[in-house]
C-alpha cells in the first residue's frame, strides 16, 4: 500500500503580517579573559587548608 503525498503549501512571512527584520544590534564582540593556570595539591589535607584560608569556602 502506497502512502499518499499531501501537497505542501509554502507561506511567506509577509503573507502572515509578520515582521522578520532583525531587532538586535551587535555592538561589540570580544574574547573572554584568559584563565590563570590551576594548581595541584599533593594531598587532601593541603587542599582543605587552602580552601579554608585562601578561598574561604569551608
Amino acid at each position: 500500500m502506497k502512502a499518499k503525498k499531501k501537497p505542501l503549501t509554502t507561506v511567506k512571512p509577509a503573507d502572515l503580517g509578520v515582521d522578520v527584520a532583525p531587532r538586535l544590534k551587535t555592538l561589540k564582540v570580544s574574547e573572554p579573559p584568559k584563565r590563570s593556570a590551576g594548581i595541584t595539591v599533593p594531598d587532601v589535607k593541603t587542599l582543605v587548608e587552602k580552601l579554608k584560608t585562601e578561598a574561604k569556602v569551608l
